[in-house]
């Protein structure tokens, strides 16, 4: 059997394995060491499978990771994310659908934090949608609002699955989180605006709440919600400064949760070692997937898939390549963990995008953005059932989809303008290399 058919081969085995729910780590790497075993023999398996952990744990870049989830985890656990949609929502009261765009800016905040949309979309299906189901919003609305928003957190950063994607693919990490910020920004001003637009020319849909608040209640809700702000600011501005680097940034910012924690007094032993065992369990399935994916892409490299991928494509316009990804990322991200997404294709797709002289930079924004609306699209989009979980019988799985596939339109319009005016996105990153 030839390498290239053993490549395809190993494929679609593992897309079975995945489709009868083998963890997707351990499906990527015994699949890549029977593949290389059947083309290479026994020996020159077992010396991959013992070179490649040690090489991929021993990137110095990797650090990033758990440094990042540290920062995140100290900010929920010691409560700096508490009070962020109190403090939008009464900054934000006068606009049409208020409490929904409040919803979007809290979001956004909490996700940069936490790095995770789905746990984002649990947690504000939980403070915010009760709120607005309360004031007679419409229950679309209401949900559909809280699975975009959380998706919010992969662009704005510091964002994980840019550190995977530089990590992959030898991009600057620092460039991938500045180039993040205007499209992340963007994002969120889309949202608002189809809130808004969408709550005058129906007011039904989000029915006006007034929120009355003596000033001293203002100063203590700002008061409560001005930590985590700080805390982004501080770790993106050391990095747009060049004070730090993105390694160097997710230990600053660590730091810097921790002492605003103990600042705000919200910090003891149990907040502590809770966080610190929650990031090193998180970095460990990430680590575990990560491994298996470096070994299944030696695998497809011996396989010669890349250069079949660039053959196959040979003679295609740069704009169909991307349509094509662009379709891919999609339909795989309804179905499938985000990060294990850009660890299977990556590796593949990454040839075929230098061959046609794509910017990485730019390219890894549109991917984390394709990502990200995967996690709302149907049929399995992973944001609506978390949030279908979390509120039980309130509202019909149906109503939530309806609710987020204006999220998905707007979210396909500004994906658009990305895709059509890269300076969007590169601008920032260009600013940093003056």
């Amino acid at each position: 059997m030839e390498r290239i058919e053993i490549g395809f081969l190993g494929i679609a085995i593992l897309l079975g394995l995945i489709g009868i729910r083998v963890p997707i780590g351990a499906a990527m790497g015994s699949t890549a060491f029977v593949g290389i075993w059947a083309m290479m023999g026994w020996k020159p398996a077992v010396g991959i499978v013992k070179a490649v952990p040690f090489t991929l744990i021993g990137d110095w870049n990797l650090s990033a990771i758990p440094m990042f989830l540290l920062m995140g985890f100290i900010a929920v656990e010691a409560g700096l994310t508490k009070g962020l949609f109190g403090a939008a929502r009464v900054l934000l009261t006068w606009l049409p659908g208020g409490l929904a765009s409040s919803t979007v800016v809290a979001s956004a905040l909490f996700a940069s934090a936490s790095g995770s949309s789905v746990a984002t979309s649990a947690a504000f299906a939980r403070i915010a949608s009760p709120e607005m189901l309360k004031a007679g919003y419409n229950k679309g609305l209401a949900t559909g609002c809280v699975a975009a928003s959380g998706t919010l957190g992969a662009l704005i950063p510091p964002s994980v699955l840019m550190i995977v994607f530089g990590i992959i693919l030898n991009t600057p990490i620092n460039a991938l989180f500045v180039a993040g910020i205007i499209p992340g920004l963007l994002t969120a001003a889309m949202f608002i605006a189809l809130i808004t637009v969408r709550a005058i020319l129906d007011p039904t849909l989000a029915p006006a709440v007034k929120v009355e608040v003596t000033p001293e209640e203002k100063r203590a809700l700002i008061a409560d919600a001005w930590p985590l702000p700080v805390l982004i600011i501080g770790v993106m501005g050391g990095i747009f400064a060049g004070i730090v680097t993105a390694t160097e940034a997710g230990a600053a910012g660590a730091f810097l949760a921790l002492v605003l924690a103990v600042m705000r007094r919200r910090m003891s032993f149990s907040i502590f070692r809770r966080s610190v065992i929650e990031t090193a369990a998180a970095t460990a399935e990430i680590f575990v997937v990560m491994l298996g994916a470096a070994l299944f892409s030696r695998f497809v490299g011996l396989a010669t898939i890349p250069t079949w991928i660039i053959g196959a494509f040979d003679g295609f316009e740069t704009w169909q390549v991307l349509l094509f990804i662009c379709v891919l990322y999609i339909v795989m991200g309804a179905f499938l963990e985000s990060i294990s997404i850009m660890l299977l294709t990556l590796p593949v797709l990454g040839p075929l995008l230098i061959a046609h002289d794509v910017n990485l930079i730019w390219f890894g924004i549109i991917v984390v953005k394709l990502l990200e609306i995967g996690l709302v699209t149907p049929p399995m989009g992973m944001n609506v059932f978390v949030i279908k979980s979390a509120l039980g019988n309130q509202v019909r799985l149906g109503e939530i989809f309806r609710g987020a596939t204006w999220f998905i339109v707007i979210d396909m319009v500004t994906l658009a303008i990305l895709l059509l005016f890269p300076i969007i996105t590169l601008w920032l990153p260009g600013l940093m290399q003056r």
